[in-house]
């Protein structure tokens, strides 16, 4: 009989889910038929409003306005107040959970989003269970303050930076276990120009052209109208394409600019499971900060502009890539054609760039995490 992992996780944008599904999916590769990785969102049964809250209201709150989120965030570093709304939480998420741990009776538990970590030890304590709980922070450098309410955690981490943070804070260091961010594997493979060629021919791309990629993560992009608007005003002799993920409106204003003024050189795609190729085939990616869209990016070896990122849960990606000098952020939306312009353009700043974030020495933690939680116990 296999042994059931149990990782839970929450669809606020993909950064959570992403990391859970690539140790999931290489726990059962590398372990076929003994280890069942069972993967369970929180809130799939969970109340329609609260739901909606987290989910949704994520979503909206970084299309339009951020400041909702920014504000809850900075609420939630004061301890008492965050450990109120851990509370609140729990409260709506635990009868999921609570099912999902006594019907798989799971060897181990991984937790990948912060709401879901006092819910899981309260139903542990009430029925006397004995089963490890690991918690992969998923923010690298700069984590939400509700991460870290629990004493006596295990956490696995994805910078020392963070770990000293939490250690300076009055945290053990003996509770953290650094590793390199995890992603599905294929992210960390580069693939050739032939291959390169084969990709842009299957989804429709002129080889000869560069690409300019607008990607935010599964919610899409914040202001991705007018970025999308001021850029295509610009008249590069590129190609454009746009992921808007599950933004449906940005997704039905990007198809009509595309049709009302006959934009061939743009493409725009919903929800897809292909921005792997995306990458490896695009001169310039335009995006937010969220860790796993960024981390993408740098794997793929491209070069990311940053348009956008939550203060401060995401501040810590921003500023890896402006100290390590990989990218460049630039919020004014129209100042973004001249910095595709040099990016097209001047082979010197590309050069400087792509020499810097090869020399990051950046992998693929998956394999790492994944054995590392395998072991543990």
């Amino acid at each position: 009989m296999s042994s059931k992992y149990l990782s839970f996780y929450l669809k606020t944008g993909g950064g959570h889910l992403s990391p859970a599904r690539a140790v999931a999916k290489h726990l059962e590769k590398e372990n076929a038929g003994k280890i069942e990785a069972i993967l369970s969102d929180g809130l799939e049964n969970g109340n329609k409003i609260v739901k909606y809250l987290i989910e949704d209201g994520y979503r909206i709150s970084q299309n339009k306005a951020t400041w909702i989120f920014e504000s809850l965030y900075a609420i939630n570093k004061i301890k008492f107040l965050a450990k109120q709304t851990a509370r609140i939480v729990s409260w709506f998420v635990k009868n999921q959970l609570e099912k999902m741990i006594l019907e798989n009776n799971p060897e181990k538990i991984v937790i990948f989003h912060f709401f879901l970590i006092r819910p899981v030890f309260e139903i542990l304590k009430k029925h006397k269970l004995n089963i490890p709980v690991i918690t992969v922070v998923t923010d690298p450098y700069t984590a939400h303050p509700i991460w870290f309410l629990n004493k006596g955690q295990k956490y696995i981490v994805f910078s020392e930076q963070l770990k000293q943070s939490c250690i300076q804070k009055g945290m053990n260091a003996s509770d953290f276990n650094v590793f390199p961010f995890v992603l599905d594997e294929k992210f960390g493979t580069v693939v050739s120009d032939e291959n390169k060629k084969s990709i842009q021919q299957k989804l429709g791309l002129e080889p000869s052209k560069k690409l300019i990629l607008i990607l935010g993560g599964a919610d899409g992009i914040p202001h991705g109208k007018r970025m999308l608007r001021t850029i295509m005003k610009s008249g590069f002799d590129a190609q454009t394409a746009i992921v808007c993920g599950r933004n449906k409106v940005l997704y039905e204003y990007a198809t009509k600019l595309k049709l009302e003024h006959n934009l061939t050189n743009l493409t725009v795609y919903g929800f897809i499971d292909f921005v792997y190729e995306l990458l490896q085939v695009s001169d310039v990616v335009i995006s937010k900060c969220g860790a796993s869209t960024f981390m993408e990016i740098l794997m793929a070896q491209k070069i990311p502009v940053i348009n956008n990122y939550i203060w401060e849960q995401e501040k810590g990606n921003v500023d890896f890539i402006r100290q390590n000098n990989m990218g460049m952020y630039e919020k004014k939306i129209s100042r973004l054609p001249g910095l595709i312009h040099q990016l097209i353009s001047d082979h010197t700043i590309i050069q400087q760039l792509n020499r810097n974030i090869s020399r990051a020495g950046l992998s693929n933690g998956t394999p790492q995490v994944s054995s590392f939680i395998q072991s543990f116990c």
